[in-house]
């Protein structure tokens, strides 16, 4: 079988994995951050002393035999509870009680995870260890914590630095040891998927662990990093698809990629206009390939996204490009 590693979080590193899920012809893991701090899973976090459950619940109902209902199950929520597991998801709380049952063990109950919901591949944490995203921005603001970097303008009396300019460095409070099976896993790969997702607080953290340079220097794999179609306000505002990329290669040392996919695909004017007033991104789309002539990287342009009301990757597009590369590229 061909043995794929998906390395991210959040909602892009689920459309990938629930694109790549059809070909029963892959082995497929997911390497998945453990920075996360904000929201229903930062509480958890903090009241239960594990490992944030959010991008863990989100692999596993991408990789499950029946995704819509396994995604269903544990996006559901006690909305009108206060406390912290009655308002959280049902993916989270079941994870966490899974954690205690297991004596502890994180990866024992997510394994325990994958064979209840028949998953079609394993989840892995990419370090078992605590660790926080800090980030230093252009004008030297340091911020610690996803959730600090992510207020927007929709919390204005919480933020604490200017989201109008772009974050040039990060790094992990923590040690961060790169756990010894996603580095197992990485090693043995036959395709490494980097991406998509929100650069600086879904990828970047994975890349940060300790050793993952040097397990992304010893595999033989073909390294494929899958660009964002947009920018994200307070994160990477001001920058452009060739910036994206020098960021993935100064966590992962240049030279390592084989090939980038960028969005070639139509945005309208109208979805365009809407994230330019309400959230004030913008669509990423290569303007100069000129400047990608010497690079050792491919660069491939598709259509990879759908954007009825709202700019996303499209799994089934993502699938099929991704299918392409690895039934053409010679491991």
């Amino acid at each position: 079988m061909t043995k794929i590693v998906a390395i991210g979080g959040g909602a892009g590193t689920y459309n990938v994995l629930y694109g790549l899920k059809r070909n029963m012809d892959y082995d497929i893991t997911a390497v998945i951050s453990v920075a996360d701090n904000g929201g229903t899973t930062g509480l958890i976090r903090d009241k239960y002393g594990i490992l944030p459950p959010g991008d863990m619940r989100r692999a596993i109902a991408a990789l499950a035999w029946n995704t819509e209902i396994v995604r269903r199950l544990f996006e559901y929520s006690f909305k009108w509870e206060e406390w912290v597991i009655g308002s959280n998801k049902v993916g989270n709380i079941l994870l966490t009680a899974l954690v205690d049952i297991c004596g502890g063990d994180f990866e024992r109950a997510i394994a325990t995870m994958e064979t209840m919901f028949d998953v079609r591949g394993h989840v892995i944490p990419v370090t078992l260890e605590d660790v926080h995203l800090a980030v230093r921005f252009e004008d030297g603001t340091e911020i610690v914590g996803e959730k600090n970097i992510d207020i927007s303008d929709k919390n204005p009396g919480e933020r604490t630095h200017n989201i109008d300019q772009d974050i040039v460095d990060a790094w992990l409070i923590g040690e961060g040891n790169i756990n010894p099976r996603a580095k197992q896993a990485i090693i043995d790969a036959d395709y490494i998927i980097i991406g998509p997702g929100d650069l600086y607080t879904s990828i970047v953290p994975n890349l940060l662990s300790k050793w993952m340079r040097e397990a992304l220097g010893a595999s033989c794999a073909h390294i494929i990093y899958v660009c964002n179609a947009m920018t994200k306000r307070g994160e990477t505002t001001n920058m452009e698809v060739i910036d994206f990329i020098d960021t993935i290669e100064r966590y992962i040392d240049p030279g390592k990629l084989n090939c980038v996919i960028v969005n070639n695909g139509i945005i309208s004017d109208e979805v365009i206009v809407k994230y330019k007033i309400e959230e004030n991104k913008k669509p990423l789309k290569i303007k100069d390939p000129t400047i990608f002539e010497w690079k050792c990287y491919q660069i491939i342009e598709w259509d990879i996204v759908n954007d009825d009301d709202y700019v996303r990757h499209d799994p089934i597009k993502l699938w099929k490009i991704l299918e392409t590369i690895v039934e053409n590229t010679t491991r």
